[in-house]
């Protein structure tokens, strides 16, 4: 389930909610019953063997891609 973060613009808090995704948007009170709170623009983070295997393989100074031949 992802995590989303938000603020509250009363206190100033900032505060993580686990929710599905189609419940993104809900509104959301801050831990301290406010409910005058704002959704955060997050980033994902990739993590796991599929990560790590995304690079580029081969020697060289770069690796392979750039196609300089080494």
């Amino acid at each position: 389930m992802p995590t989303y973060e938000f603020r509250c613009r009363t206190c100033g808090d900032t505060f993580d909610l686990s929710r599905p995704m189609a419940e993104s948007g809900a509104p959301a009170a801050c831990p301290s019953g406010h409910d005058d709170t704002v959704k955060l623009l997050t980033t994902v983070g990739v993590t796991g063997r599929e990560a790590e295997a995304a690079g580029p393989s081969g020697g060289g100074c770069c690796g392979g891609a750039c196609g300089c031949g080494n």
